[in-house]
């Protein structure tokens, strides 16, 4: 078996590590990408800047995950197929969006405690 020349060598170490810089490259921008999308979302689709007619300042930040996680998870009960929270925050329209508000501060008294 031949021996490899110094600069078949070189050429390969080079390869190897450029291949190891692209991968750990490709690693830290997925990883990037997963932190960002985690800062942008607080697991909820509508949160207090979308239903500004609630007031959630009096809340803990845990009482207002809490909070908006059940207006979130609660649905309108008018047969649109929306959420309470997604109803308030963008069906003015709706002949029960002030029960679904109404529900929302409850769903906030409640949880005040937390």
């Amino acid at each position: 078996m031949k021996k490899p020349t110094r600069e078949a060598q070189r050429r390969r170490r080079r390869s190897s590590a450029l291949a190891t810089t692209l991968k750990w490259t490709v690693i830290l921008a997925v990883a990037a990408v997963i932190v960002y999308g985690l800062s942008q979302f607080s697991g909820v689709p509508w949160d207090e800047d979308d239903i500004r007619v609630v007031d959630f300042s009096s809340l803990s930040p845990r009482a207002k995950r809490t909070a908006l996680r059940r207006a979130n998870s609660a649905r309108c009960i008018c047969g649109c197929g929306m959420n309470m929270a997604q109803c308030v925050a963008t069906d003015s329209m709706c002949p029960i969006r002030e029960k679904n508000i109404d529900a929302i501060r409850t769903i906030v008294r409640e949880v005040s405690g937390i």
